[in-house]
């Protein structure tokens, strides 16, 4: 499995961000996928989750301003990130969700998410 995860940038707070993931060697629409974010010195912690049905599940603290969704013919899982604040600053990185299956064991190289005025 690979997983290249982009669109990574330096942002205003209050701003705008999509990222994306592209997920190889699998059909990753048979999957629960997920986008975690790791801040130096923090634990890596799960974001935002999508199941194969599309049900879609968010930690507290983005819940009302990110929003994940998938595209499967592409294999591709994207974050929509919106009002975004200094505490959202990460990288970020796809994995199948953890909360219903082992993640895979390869983890992409991740996207830098800078919320900066």
């Amino acid at each position: 499995v690979q997983l290249v995860e982009s669109g990574g940038d330096l942002v205003q707070p209050g701003g705008s961000l999509r990222i994306s993931c592209k997920v190889s060697g699998i059909v990753s629409g048979v999957f629960s996928m997920a986008w975690y974010r790791q801040a130096p010195g923090n634990q890596r912690e799960l974001v935002a989750a999508i199941s194969p049905g599309n049900r879609t599940r968010y930690a507290d603290a983005v819940k009302g301003r990110f929003t994940i969704s998938r595209d499967n013919e592409k294999d591709t899982i994207y974050l929509q990130m919106d009002s975004l604040s200094v505490e959202d600053s990460a990288a970020y990185y796809c994995n199948r969700d953890n909360t219903v299956g082992p993640v895979f064991g390869s983890w992409g190289q991740g996207t830098q998410v800078t919320v900066s005025s």
